[in-house]
């Protein structure tokens, strides 16, 4: 599956505050949270490295896609992953275009991936190097050209 990813360097705490403002100035609204560190901790005794999952919508999009096909119920809401890495914390978000590949709702998706691109970059200490992770194969870099598209 691929996504939009960002490699921040900043505590996971520190990056979630950031994540969720960014969010919310391009109208998305985190409607559910997952502390998966702590879940599996609690239940399980596990120790991993911080790992949350924020379920983020915005309603517009989400409305007009709901319009479309409202099958479309069974994506939603956007997982945004937030994952430590040591000092640094990875970010990424599915991207709707693989989710919403159907001719109807490609502008939607094509919007979505912008504004969720821009609240990425909004993120105070984004590397320069922007990313695709596709599947279990890892990150694939994406040229400036690639990443302007978006």
């Amino acid at each position: 599956m691929s996504a939009l990813h960002r490699m921040v360097d900043r505590p996971i705490e520190s990056v979630e505050v950031s994540v969720r403002s960014a969010l919310a100035e391009q109208g998305f609204g985190v409607l559910t949270e997952i502390d998966v560190a702590a879940t599996l901790r609690a239940k399980l005794g596990v120790e991993r490295s911080g790992l949350k999952i924020l379920g983020a919508c915005n309603p517009t999009l989400a409305n007009q896609a709901l319009e479309i096909d409202e099958s479309v119920a069974l994506l939603l809401p956007c997982n945004v992953v937030l994952a430590e890495r040591g000092s640094r914390t990875e970010v990424s978000i599915v991207d709707p275009r693989t989710l919403l590949n159907s001719p109807d709702l490609t502008d939607l998706a094509e919007d979505a991936v912008t504004r969720l691109s821009a609240a990425l970059d909004a993120v105070e200490g984004v590397e320069l190097e922007r990313g695709e992770r596709a599947g279990a194969e890892g990150t694939e870099g994406l040229s400036q050209d690639d990443y302007e598209a978006i």
